[in-house]
């Protein structure tokens, strides 16, 4: 029997360990993808206790609690203390066997904090009292939590109006550890609700100087901040997409259909699809101009809950995955930029696990030999962001690509205690491959070979693929 989460944890062969250990777990984290607030970088923000690095914002943990029949108040309450918030987690944190959420759990104590110790009612308040204590002192900040990882270049999310000062800010401290924009331009396509796309396009405005009244003047005005992103070392793009849109549409069409939604009339539904189709490929003729990456989340049914999203918004815990027959739209946007020779490099996230295959076939059709890996399969996002999820998305990208390729792991979190997932999925991938040479599928004589190819896909290839 092993003990739980040693060093060799996950790494189920000899080989997997010295893959893992003399390779993978040397490599810094480039993480190309995050939901981290950029004033906390800027400001090295000093957290003032345990539960609000850890449990702040963070609705997987949430949704566990809930289910594990904790009242909403100790998961999002104003009237709760910290420390009773933390006693529930604690006492949640044995029904989670099996789930993700159990080694995460126990791997950023461990390495963020040293603690060795199992999360339970009885050392709640040791394990508690530990943390927050050391979160008091210097390194255990914001930049802190950054450096004791090897962090070395992150990419938040951030709107076309946003003002990236705090990228300026960190930038201009001399913060040795890149922090990087990535444009997410969702609400200049979100036309459901006239009122609040009319409000965005009035910001937008505001913000790019150019005075908009008609559908030229809102991509002049994207165009622009565009250009600003660019500035400020901005290299990919980022989209959350509940499905592919590849209508067919006309310009006449579309600039018809911006007049009457900003002139707050509601859309059709063909409107609505008609529009996002347009967009969609627009943003991708600008970051192919640029050389940027483009990257799209598709497949999430958000905000099921009414009465909690009345309560608490967005990303509180009330999503899931969601079935979408996308795979013709996914193609067809895909050929209209690239017959017009404007598909830039991209990146494929899917959250339904049933859609591994369909992306994984997908990237061949528009690989055009000029980089190596130029259409990606994402890595497992989301409720697949784990081994299981991390498993399925590397054998499909194995079997029908080149999973030597691949540009590996990102945290996809707004938490300075997630980086541990980048040790997750090394270990997972090392595995992976350990277990083929073990078993004979890779040749022994070829380890100089396998040996690089987890390098890459922990760090090489992301630094080569973005060029940050």
């Amino acid at each position: 029997m092993k003990n739980f989460m040693d060093e060799n944890f996950l790494l189920q062969t000899e080989t997997a360990q010295k893959l893992y250990h003399e390779h993978a777990a040397k490599m810094p984290i480039i993480d190309y993808h995050c939901h981290l607030i950029p004033q906390m970088v800027a400001d090295d923000y000093k957290f003032k206790s345990l539960t609000e690095i850890w449990l702040g914002g963070d609705h997987y943990k949430w949704r566990a609690m809930r289910t594990n029949g904790v009242d909403e108040r100790y998961c999002t309450g104003k009237d709760t203390t910290d420390w009773e918030k933390f006693e529930k987690w604690a006492e949640t944190v044995p029904y989670t066997f099996r789930n993700p959420l159990y080694h995460w759990t126990h791997l950023e104590l461990k390495t963020a904090f040293g603690i060795d110790k199992i999360l339970s009612p009885k050392t709640a308040r040791e394990i508690y009292d530990e943390c927050n204590e050391k979160l008091a002192q210097p390194e255990y900040s914001a930049r802190g939590m950054m450096r004791r990882y090897h962090v070395e270049v992150v990419c938040t999310t951030d709107d076309p109006i946003d003002s990236l000062e705090y990228h300026i800010q960190t930038r201009e401290s001399g913060f040795e550890i890149k922090m990087l924009p990535t444009w997410r331009p969702d609400k200049a396509m979100a036309v459901e609700v006239p009122a609040d796309f009319r409000a965005y396009v009035e910001k937008l405005s505001a913000v790019s100087g150019v005075t908009i009244s008609n559908f030229d003047d809102m991509i002049a005005a994207l165009r622009k901040r565009h250009d600003f992103f660019a500035e400020q070392g901005c290299r990919l793009s980022d989209h959350g997409i509940e499905e592919f849109y590849a209508e067919d549409y006309t310009d006449a069409e579309i600039k018809a259909i911006f007049n009457k939604v900003y002139g707050g009339t509601e859309l059709t539904k063909e409107e609505i699809l008609k529009f996002k189709s347009a967009m969609l490929v627009i943003f991708g003729e600008m970051d192919w101009e640029k050389g940027w990456t483009q990257q799209f989340h598709y497949g999430a049914i958000r905000n099921n809950n009414t009465k909690m999203f009345k309560l608490l918004g967005p990303d509180t815990g009330f999503d899931s995955i969601g079935e979408f027959t996308t795979a013709k739209a996914m193609s067809k946007f895909l050929d209209r930029l690239n017959v017009n020779g404007k598909l830039t490099k991209t990146i494929l996230y899917n959250l339904n696990p049933c859609a591994n295959e369909v992306i994984a076939t997908m990237l061949g059709n528009f690989q055009d030999g000029s980089i190596a890996g130029k259409i990606q399969f994402g890595s497992g996002w989301w409720f697949l962001d784990q081994k299981d999820g991390m498993e399925k998305q590397m054998n499909a990208l194995s079997v029908l690509g080149l999973l030597s390729r691949f540009v590996g792991m990102l945290t996809d979190s707004r938490s300075f205690l997630s980086y541990p997932r980048h040790e997750y999925f090394r270990r997972t991938l090392c595995n992976l491959v350990g277990r083929d040479v073990e078993n004979g599928e890779i040749p022994v004589s070829e380890m100089d070979r396998v040996n690089q190819m987890i390098e890459d896909i922990s760090y090489n290839n992301a630094k080569n693929f973005f060029k940050f």
